[in-house]
């Protein structure tokens, strides 16, 4: 038979219980009530880039934290508590690489390094085939820039022989094509002085006459190049004649193109050859929040914003889907099939 004292304790014990029960789900409620927080990177490349102010711009306006008034309303952010950052990288073969790996949860990459990815070959010989990479959406088309000094006497790709050339950081997407173009040339790496600096670093160096020419990949206008041109401290060097067509042939993924006369101010239009820009991610992300991630970007509310940036402003549901080195993402095939970009099975 309990005594009193025992019957009180034991009641007290109970309603001790039932109070840290009672705090706990309180705790839960509101925890669950703001959405769980996921965390989820776009690697883009040099500041002086143009993936790094496209990452940036996609970054804020498909992240979806507490209480913004625009991700309540419609499908213009991504899922409720996706928090997204642009981290700058060296370039697309070192965001390949990390996506692949589950480094990084996506990036940006251009169409002809994912496609040697994908293959294995090129850059991701010795790592072999990236089996990981996945594709959210073709986003934008860039040029292939030659930058020569002024005083450098570099008229053509030929002209490099002898000189200083930085074939841009060796992670980068920029060494990759600047290859394929000189090896269409015929032009090898012991017929020149090679450096491999990030755009930034090779601008500064040609200001300071440190450099001859350099390549960079990239959706014009870029300012750092607009700034060479404008002072007189480069020029745009053409990328064209029997080269460019043995460089087409020998790289599928690459288109021929020009360069507008007077998107470099005074410039002169500039044949050339482009890519296209990918956002790629990891295989194994969420299908429902890859799906949420591709309905933002093509959200209605968010074309003006991103036509703010001109790379940005080309990002097309129309185009999203055409011609692809690697297979698109559970998450943005169910949303394209939605959408009727895709048939349906």
């Amino acid at each position: 038979m309990m005594t009193p004292r025992r019957i009180a304790s034991l009641a007290a014990a109970f309603a001790a219980t039932v109070l840290v029960a009672v705090l706990a789900a309180a705790n839960l409620g509101s925890a669950q009530s703001l959405g769980p927080r996921v965390t989820f990177q776009i690697l883009t490349g040099s500041t002086g880039g143009t993936y790094f102010p496209v990452g940036q711009l996609m970054a804020g306006l498909l992240s979806h934290p507490p209480g913004v008034d625009r991700c309540e309303n419609g499908d213009a952010c991504g899922p409720p508590g996706v928090m997204i950052s642009a981290r700058s990288s060296d370039g697309a073969v070192e965001n390949v690489l990390a996506v692949n790996a589950g480094r990084a949860e996506s990036g940006l990459a251009q169409g002809d390094v994912v496609a040697q990815a994908i293959a294995g070959t090129g850059p991701f010989r010795r790592a072999g085939k990236q089996a990981n990479i996945r594709v959210i959406a073709d986003l934008f088309v860039e040029d292939v820039h030659l930058l020569a000094a002024r005083n450098a006497k570099i008229a053509s790709v030929a002209d490099l022989k002898g000189k200083r050339v930085s074939l841009g950081a060796d992670s980068s997407g920029t060494a990759v094509t600047a290859r394929a173009v000189l090896a269409a040339y015929g032009i090898a790496d012991w017929r020149m002085k090679t450096e491999h600096d990030s755009t930034d670093v090779a601008a500064e160096r040609m200001r300071k006459g440190q450099l001859d020419a350099f390549f960079f990949v990239g959706g014009p206008p870029v300012a750092l190049i607009d700034d060479l041109v404008l002072h007189g401290v480069a020029r745009v060097v053409p990328i064209d004649g029997k080269g460019r067509d043995r460089l087409l042939k020998a790289v599928p993924a690459l288109a021929a193109d020009t360069i507008a006369a007077g998107t470099y101010r005074g410039m002169p239009a500039t044949p050339t050859v482009s890519m296209h820009a990918l956002w790629i991610v990891n295989a194994r992300q969420p299908e429902r929040l890859v799906y949420g991630l591709t309905r933002a970007l093509f959200n209605s509310a968010n074309r003006d914003p991103l036509s703010a940036n001109r790379s940005a402003g080309q990002i097309r549901l129309a185009t999203a889907t055409a011609d692809l080195p690697a297979p698109l993402h559970p998450g943005a095939l169910h949303y394209y099939r939605d959408t009727g970009r895709l048939p349906k099975r």
